[in-house]
């Protein structure tokens, strides 16, 4: 796939070029601050922006703000933040824009390559990856929102495993849990959120959008 790299560390920058290339794919470009990522996605629109947090000229939060921004004016590039920092305001709003095509992983907690890799392909792929630290940061922002207090610890439990893109396998698996008490705290989610079996949208996005941006 076509991506382009925004990394204000030029050794990291360089790493992560020559990772994605070894990998099979096209890095079109690497840059060190958001206006310039802003230039490419815009003249030439990759298939997917890996972009750093904090980069020039204040090293806050230029890089998600720009992610933002692409998310919101090319919908069809696929976002990966990929930081030492979680910028929660700004997480939230970049998932609830959309849930597809969107990962936050943090720097200092992948440990294999295979697994960056992984998490590449399946952001480029339409999937979401959010790292754990990620959505619990997120979840200590929002859990004091308007519904979100009616929840069970086990449903927040199940909410936020959810919202790392899990399915009800998967969190049965990580909560020792059988399916069935999985999709019961599931209806309970659904019910607690007002959101009805006849509810156009699908239910479970409703929810984990419910979770995350409340």
């Amino acid at each position: 796939m076509r991506i382009v790299i925004a990394e204000d560390s030029a050794v990291l920058r360089a790493g992560l070029e020559r990772l994605l290339a070894d990998a099979g794919h096209e890095v079109i470009a690497a840059v060190p601050d958001a206006n310039e990522l802003l230039a490419v996605v815009h003249n030439d629109p990759p298939d997917l922006a890996v972009i750093d947090v904090r980069m020039p000229p204040t090293f806050t939060d230029e890089g998600i703000r720009a992610a933002v921004l692409i998310r919101k004016q090319n919908p069809d590039v696929k976002v990966l933040v990929f930081s030492q920092y979680v910028e929660e305001q700004y997480a939230s709003e970049l998932i609830a824009e959309n849930t597809g095509g969107f990962g936050y992983l943090l720097k200092d907690r992948v440990a294999d390559v295979e697994d960056f890799l992984a998490a590449v392909e399946e952001v480029a792929g339409g999937g979401t990856v959010l790292d754990p630290e990620v959505v619990s940061q997120i979840l200590v922002r929002t859990r004091k929102k308007d519904g979100l207090s009616t929840l069970s610890p086990r449903e927040i439990e199940v909410l936020q495993l959810m919202a790392e893109g899990k399915s009800n396998a998967a969190i049965a698996r990580t909560l020792y849990l059988s399916a069935g008490a999985v999709e019961k705290h599931i209806s309970s989610v659904f019910t607690k959120f007002g959101l009805t079996a006849d509810t156009s949208d699908n239910r479970r996005v409703l929810a984990v959008l419910t979770f995350l941006g409340a």
